[in-house]
């Protein structure tokens, strides 16, 4: 049986989170959900000059991506389409990841607003028990984005910052190394095996690339 990961994606800056980690599912053979909502869509066209259609979304999610999609095992579903199948406990997954996550998805999702499918489908894990990771990036916080956070990890989500670290490349590192080690944290956290960073081996700058 089919069981994927849902990858929901947000208005926040910080497209190149989302598709590193979906990238980095497809590479260990994981399949995907993806929810994209609208706030996203201008987000992801802001920040790569590409779009992202219902009706065109496998098309543009192979540019966003820049793979090859054919034999991925990758399902879309539209944000406002509350009945589709993540919105059910019923509809196995095995857990889900909202990245970048904005201060109103973290609200959203905190309260059980659940104002479209990314929203739900986070509630709809969290109550199942199963793995949510939540990737704010909006920075500096104020304390009512505080509090959604407090709430989120009582829920049993991971709350992981988009906060980079610079022991596995450098100073030096480029904005992918950095966006590669944000994305394999939320991999780690989900259990996905990845080869996105250098991990830490107790030696100062061992095997630095």
């Amino acid at each position: 049986m089919r069981e994927p990961w849902v990858v929901g994606v947000s208005g926040a800056s910080g497209t190149p989170y989302a598709a590193a980690v979906v990238n980095g599912l497809l590479d260990a053979g994981e399949p995907v959900d993806l929810i994209v909502s609208r706030a996203a869509r201008l987000t992801v066209l802001d920040e790569t000059g590409r779009p992202f259609r219902d009706g065109h979304w496998a098309e543009d999610l192979a540019a966003w991506l820049d793979r090859d999609l054919a034999d991925a095992d990758v399902r879309h579903w539209p944000a406002g389409d509350i009945a589709a199948g993540p919105s059910s406990g019923s509809y196995r997954v095995r857990g889900m990841a909202v990245v970048p996550a904005s201060t109103a998805a973290c609200a959203g999702i905190a309260i059980g607003l659940s104002k479209d499918l990314l929203q739900r489908a986070a509630e709809v894990n969290l109550k199942e028990r199963r793995p949510v990771v939540v990737v704010p990036r909006e920075t500096p916080v104020t304390r009512s984005h505080l509090e959604h956070l407090i709430a989120l990890h009582d829920a049993g989500a991971v709350v992981l910052p988009a906060s980079p670290g610079f022991y596995g490349s450098g100073a030096s590192a480029t904005a992918q190394q950095l966006v590669d080690f944000v994305a394999g944290k939320v991999l780690d956290a989900l259990g996905v095996p990845h080869t996105l960073f250098r991990r830490w081996s107790g030696q100062l700058a061992a095997d630095r690339s």
